[in-house]
């Protein structure tokens, strides 16, 4: 009878991990019309859904979150869903996040980016990845007037595999290209803010003065190359004079991203203490938030 109660608790972690997508999800936006470099002949593949899960991206795009114009604050945030790299967590660590900016007067954008590590994958995280993560910024930069953000207020939000990519793309990034005949080519690839949640690789990532000022969070029960990871990162970027702020919750692990119906615990509440750090790095205005 002793292996019931593991038996219970992964059923009740499964049904957690499944749970039901918003409804009304607003068209995905591609992010190169022609297909993306590398991918071309492969962009009207279809997308395949796993549960929650997104797998076979190779027509990367943004899904579009954005406040009515009485509540729209001017702040928008990309969030890069986690999921190892061979899928896209869709349901805790995107669309219901990006619901939770929309009512708040926050734009925010879910970024479906091809997968490295998806079994027969091509794709890298450097050439392909990354491209997509950084033509997103460049995308919401290039339509900002017509979403009411503004241009310096466009930021990144990664969980987990998806943090890496926030971090790298605030580790580098360029001014665009001034010349090119793509408007989204000439926009610049730097987010204004990054926010790491229990990002993977946290440890080995770096910083250096000039980089955007970072919102940091994990759970104490995480990794230690992610808990202890992100307490030396946290470090590096008070090293660099990057304003930096960080929250590791005692009672959490990996994963718990973000959950309308999560059971409350400080955890469960850090897009609250993020709000709270966009208002007081001025990046938020009080004023703006209904």
């Amino acid at each position: 009878m002793k292996p019931a109660l593991p038996f219970l608790l992964v059923l009740a972690s499964s049904a957690t991990a499944l749970a039901e997508l918003p409804k009304n999800i607003p068209p995905a936006i591609p992010l190169w019309p022609a297909g993306a470099p590398g991918s071309e002949a492969r962009a009207k593949e279809p997308e395949k859904m796993e549960g929650d899960n997104c797998v076979n991206v190779h027509n990367p795009t943004i899904t579009p979150y954005v406040p009515d114009r009485d509540k729209a604050t001017g702040t928008a945030v990309i969030i890069c869903p986690g999921g190892g790299h061979s899928k896209l967590c869709l349901g805790h660590e995107g669309y219901a996040l990006a619901e939770w900016f929309r009512d708040r007067g926050i734009a925010a954008f879910v970024l479906k980016y091809r997968l490295s590590k998806e079994p027969g994958s091509t794709y890298t995280l450097e050439d392909h990845a990354m491209a997509d993560t950084r033509r997103a910024i460049r995308l919401i930069r290039s339509r900002a007037s017509e979403w009411r953000i503004l241009p310096d207020r466009v930021g990144i939000l990664g969980f987990s595999a998806g943090g890496e990519l926030a971090a790298y793309s605030a580790m580098k990034s360029d001014a665009g290209q001034k010349e090119a005949a793509d408007e989204i080519e000439r926009q610049s690839s730097r987010p204004d803010f990054q926010a790491l949640i229990y990002p993977g690789k946290s440890a080995t990532m770096t910083a250096e003065p000039g980089m955007p000022p970072v919102f940091l969070a994990a759970g104490y029960s995480d990794r230690p190359d992610i808990s202890e990871g992100m307490a030396t990162l946290y470090l590096k970027y008070k090293a660099a004079k990057v304003p930096a702020e960080l929250h590791l919750y005692a009672n959490a692990g990996h994963g718990f991203g973000y959950r309308p119906n999560a059971k409350p615990s400080a955890a469960a509440r850090w897009p609250e203490r993020f709000m709270e750090w966009l208002i007081d790095s001025g990046l938020l205005k009080v004023r703006d938030v209904k």
